[in-house]
């Protein structure tokens, strides 16, 4: 046999041996997925992102009537949680839960990578983001604290300084604003039903919450998305910011308070959402 068949074998076999290990990693999210301990973890997980975004909503009404304190976004709420008289525990809780339903989103991207790749995509994207929400909680609850602004501004002002980073930035504020479009047209065409199955009788109320929250949600993560972009316009990586960045930079708007009591009330809708999802999940 010819060195060329050898290599061209050895290819082969390491193909053949790359196939095997991808169908038993996703045969292996496949159950995990679909094992009774999921409901749980989905359970729990949505519990905690209820929480989140009820925190995050009540300090975001505060800030459109002009008050203080915290920042209208996950490391807000951390803080918030932290000084209720149960915050030591309310934060494990959270991180622990939305760390769980993060590795059960991608555990459902890697099972159904095989048969549909836009799905996986989304539960991976969903997977990325409840992690991140996971590690703010991680963080508070071992004593430390997260900037979200600051790390948004400090990432764009890295990017900026390279080769091409001013349209990486413009590039990912367009990537952000879509999934914001994708969040309202979720709630206006009511998709987030397919994701959870109430009784009869509290359906009109979990289609109300749904739709306002993912609406409000929507805006918000478009604002981010637009930040960004006229970061890159700018050539100011000031302009960038997080949700909190987002919220507050409404108050400075012509009917931007009216915009943002919408949001803040439709976030807290978006929480009741989260629970209904929790008690009534579609399996």
């Amino acid at each position: 046999m010819s060195t060329g068949d050898r290599a061209r074998d050895a290819a082969s076999s390491a193909k053949r041996g790359a196939s095997r290990a991808a169908s038993g990693a996703q045969g292996a999210a496949a159950q995990a997925k679909d094992h009774p301990a999921a409901r749980w973890v989905q359970g729990a997980g949505m519990v905690a992102n209820g929480v989140v975004h009820i925190i995050i909503g009540v300090i975001a009404l505060g800030v459109a009537f002009g008050g203080g304190g915290e920042s209208a976004d996950q490391s807000g709420a951390m803080q918030a949680l932290r000084e209720t008289p149960v915050g030591g525990v309310a934060l494990w809780f959270v991180a622990i839960s939305m760390l769980g339903l993060g590795l059960l989103a991608f555990a459902t991207a890697i099972a159904d990578a095989r048969h549909d790749k836009q799905d996986a995509a989304k539960s991976a994207g969903r997977g990325v983001a409840y992690a991140a929400v996971g590690v703010t909680a991680l963080t508070a609850a071992m004593g430390g604290s997260s900037d979200s602004e600051g790390q948004a501004q400090s990432f764009s002002s890295q990017l900026m300084s390279a080769p091409f980073g001013l349209v990486l930035i413009g590039a990912l504020g367009l990537a952000v604003a879509g999934v914001g479009v994708y969040f309202i047209v979720k709630g206006v065409k009511k998709k987030f039903l397919e994701d959870v199955a109430p009784p009869a009788r509290y359906r009109r109320l979990v289609e109300g919450s749904g739709t306002a929250g993912y609406v409000a949600k929507g805006i918000a993560v478009a604002i981010v998305g637009v930040l960004f972009v006229v970061a890159a316009v700018q050539h100011d990586a000031s302009e960038a910011g997080g949700l909190d960045g987002a919220l507050q930079s409404l108050t400075t708007v012509p009917f931007g308070q009216v915009l943002l009591v919408f949001i803040a009330l439709g976030l807290m809708l978006y929480g009741a959402y989260c629970f209904a999802r929790a008690a009534w999940p579609r399996w």
